[in-house]
C-alpha cells in the first residue's frame, strides 16, 4: 500500500471534520505508511522507530473505541485502509 492510495477525505463524517475517530485513524495509517517508507532506507532511525511505535498503539487504541461503539464503521475502516485484524 502507497501513500497516495488512502485518501483520508472518504473518512470524513462532514467537510470540517478533524476529530472523528475514523478520520483520525486514516490520518494516522497515512503517518505510519509514510514512516515505514523511511525506516526502510534508515534502518539506524530509532527515534522514527518509537515515534511509529507510537502512532501504531494510538491508532490502535482508536480502533478498539471504534469497535466498540460500531462494528459496523470498525469493519469499514478495515477495508477502507486495508488493515488486518
Amino acid at each position: 500500500m502507497s501513500e497516495s492510495t488512502i485518501n483520508v477525505a472518504d473518512f470524513k463524517a462532514h467537510e470540517t471534520d478533524t476529530g472523528s475517530a475514523d478520520y483520525q485513524v486514516a490520518l494516522l495509517t497515512q503517518r505510519i505508511v509514510h514512516l515505514t517508507a523511511h525506516l526502510t532506507l534508515h534502518k539506524k532511525d530509532t527515534s522514527s522507530r518509537r515515534g511509529l511505535l507510537k502512532l501504531v498503539a494510538q491508532r490502535r487504541k482508536l480502533l478498539d473505541y471504534v469497535k466498540a461503539n460500531s462494528e459496523e464503521r470498525y469493519q469499514k475502516l478495515l477495508a477502507g485502509l486495508n488493515l488486518r485484524k
